[in-house]
């Protein structure tokens, strides 16, 4: 049943046994007819209301009835609120009954101290592509010991290929997936395991095929644009009603399908003012809708802008979300792994970028880069490290690299191993690319299938206008070649063998430990402190919670390194893992566990190592 606060009510709702209420926002007409397929023509007329609102009670529709609106021009549209698209963004919408296949009521989540995100795309996880197909995967995702999955944006896409991040039908499930109840199955069977589901979703944009909001209202600004289209109008003439649709459509993904929060993306093409009205309005109907249902809905955002304040409380002046992805992170990291200083890259480089990022926060707070590129940042409050997604691989920054490499394709293994411990062990919420936990070969490619040839042709010069501006003379894979998704496909069975199950078990133990240890998973700015050796790329990290203790030592040298004496609290500290161990495939054998606080002999950290020692083994299992 639809709340009292947070109602839902546009797009076609199922009123009993063979009736149907639709209802669309279209200031623009003044006249709207529903039209049903396969009725000897029927249409419907509609009541006009207030503000553009037309709304209609029809009987004898049940759901898989398929319907279209029919405007002033004469033309036929897909409803903007369609809950499913069988063929595609250009065809008719079909009735969806929102009651069909929901999840448990007693699910209530996983808390975010809890959370370690797994990030993958539905069409490339698996070799059926699609929702039924992650489910076959599930066991390895328990066995691998995630919390959460997050979704790329599922909504309805042109063709049958894409990242999702040109999604048109915002409320409909993208039908080459398994479409509305092969999503609801997916989460049900993630919730019986114990696996919350964050989706992506994309509020700053439309794509550019299939996008059919203009003919009904003003949903897009006159005078912003992002990089990938027209902006939406959140402060404009119109602009109450266009957040209202935006905000039906995230409580609709809490609501119907259960989701266990959203990822909101690129928030900084949020143009001006309507980016806090928006986020205000969103983040307390979601917290309303926490109250109701009694469960954890996270809010997660990105922003290219290092805004602290999207994390800042709503009694503080800010946004209000729970956690903020942290670039910063993943680019300081990666420049110390693999000496890249190209583009965006060239603002990092050194230990004290890590170290700031890692503890909590942005590198680069309130001034411009050294690239040029500006920076927000509201400093009141200084949110606490867990405000933080830590990752060292993502969709992002895979697969907008000209030919798509993972990390594991870059870097020594030892390498991969410390960026592993760097983000599970660092006080932020860890998030992993799909692929990376067993050292996945197959690389993350951008591609498309837009049917338009032209849309087809600007898709690819746009394409190769970016990498040729990095400085990249070869041309990139072809979004639109059929190859270049299957390219991208993940082969799961290489977890089985070689270094490939090393990694996989070293990654399962580090989860472990992080659930585990009574030191390791979120904590608050207090119970951290970092310090670093920058001519010796060394970082160490002490974190402290009541009587446990843990203390790492991460060296970021291609060589060895002979840390002097390691500057370890009082106590007497056990080594509980070295990623150097020969146990996990490195160079180093098991060295003694014992290591007495003050003794005078220096100890040798392998190339790309890290080092992790306890204060209370008793606590570890």
């Amino acid at each position: 049943m639809d709340g009292p606060e947070n109602p839902l009510t546009l797009g076609a709702r199922i009123r009993g046994a063979d009736r149907c209420t639709f209802k669309v926002w279209a200031p623009k007409a003044t006249r709207v007819d529903v039209h049903f397929s396969g009725s000897a023509g029927r249409r419907v007329s509609m009541r006009r209301g207030e503000r553009g609102y037309f709304e209609a009670d029809v009987e004898d529709v049940h759901p898989g009835s398929l319907y279209r609106y029919v405007l002033d021009d004469g033309r036929a549209y897909p409803d903007p609120a369609s809950r499913f698209q069988p063929h595609g963004v250009h065809g008719p919408s079909r009735v969806v009954d929102p009651e069909s296949g929901r999840g448990e009521p007693d699910w209530r989540g996983v808390p975010a101290e809890d959370l370690i995100l797994y990030e993958l795309h539905v069409g490339t996880f698996t070799p059926e592509g699609t929702f039924d197909g992650v489910r076959t995967r599930l066991e390895h995702l328990r066995a691998l010991g995630v919390t959460a999955v997050e979704l790329m944006p599922v909504a309805q896409f042109p063709g049958d290929r894409n990242w999702g991040y040109d999604g048109v039908g915002l409320y409909a499930v993208q039908a080459s997936y398994g479409g509305p109840a092969a999503l609801k199955r997916l989460i049900r069977s993630c919730h019986g395991v114990g696996i919350a589901v964050i989706l992506d979703v994309v509020y700053n944009h439309l794509g550019p095929e299939g996008n059919y909001l203009h003919a009904f209202g003003p949903y897009f600004s006159d005078t912003g644009c992002t990089p990938w289209g027209d902006a939406v109008n959140f402060d404009g003439a119109g602009s109450h009603d266009v957040r209202r649709f935006f905000l039906e459509n995230a409580l609709h993904w809490v609501r119907e399908y259960r989701v266990d929060g959203l990822r909101l993306d690129a928030l900084h093409a949020i143009a001006g003012r309507g980016r806090s009205i928006f986020l205000g309005e969103l983040v307390d109907a979601v917290r309303r809708e926490e109250r109701v249902a009694g469960r954890k809905i996270h809010l997660f955002g990105e922003s290219i802008e290092n805004d602290g304040g999207l994390v800042e409380t709503r009694e503080g002046g800010g946004a209000g979300l729970d956690a903020v992805w942290n670039d910063d992170f993943h680019h300081a990291l990666h420049v110390l792994l693999t000496g890249e200083m190209e583009a965006y890259y060239r603002d990092f480089g050194r230990v004290e970028h890590l170290a700031a990022a890692m503890g909590g926060g942005f590198v680069y707070a309130g001034a411009c880069t050294r690239t040029g590129r500006r920076r927000r940042w509201r400093p009141p409050g200084s949110p606490e490290p867990g405000r933080f997604i830590h990752y060292a691989q993502n969709h992002d920054q895979v697969g907008n690299r000209l030919h798509g490499e993972r990390l594991s394709d870059l870097v020594p293994f030892e390498a991969v191993k410390l960026a592993a411990g760097a983000v599970l062990l660092s006080p932020g919420i860890p998030l992993l690319f799909m692929g990376e936990e067993y050292g996945e070969r197959a690389p993350f490619l951008y591609f498309t299938s837009h049917s338009d040839p032209g849309l087809q042709r600007s898709m690819r010069e746009a394409r190769q206008r970016e990498f040729a501006d990095r400085g990249w003379q070869t041309p990139p894979p072809d979004p639109q070649d059929r190859e270049t998704c299957l390219r991208s496909r993940l082969d799961l069975s290489l977890r089985e063998s070689g270094r490939h199950a090393v990694l996989f078990a070293f990654y399962r133990e580090l989860i472990r430990l992080r659930k585990e240890h009574p030191v390791l998973g979120g904590g608050d700015r207090r119970e951290v402190e970092i310090r670093w050796v920058e001519e010796d790329r060394l970082l160490f990290m002490h974190r402290k919670r009541g009587t446990a203790e843990v203390f790492l030592v991460f060296n970021f040298l291609d060589r060895r390194s002979r840390v002097g004496r390691l500057p370890l609290p009082p106590g007497k500290w056990v080594l509980e893992l070295a990623s150097a161990d020969v146990a996990w495939d490195g160079p180093e054998p098991s060295p003694p566990r014992r290591l007495p606080t003050g003794r005078d002999d220096p100890v040798l950290m392998r190339p790309f190592s890290f080092m992790l020692f306890g204060l209370n083994p008793a606590a570890v299992p």
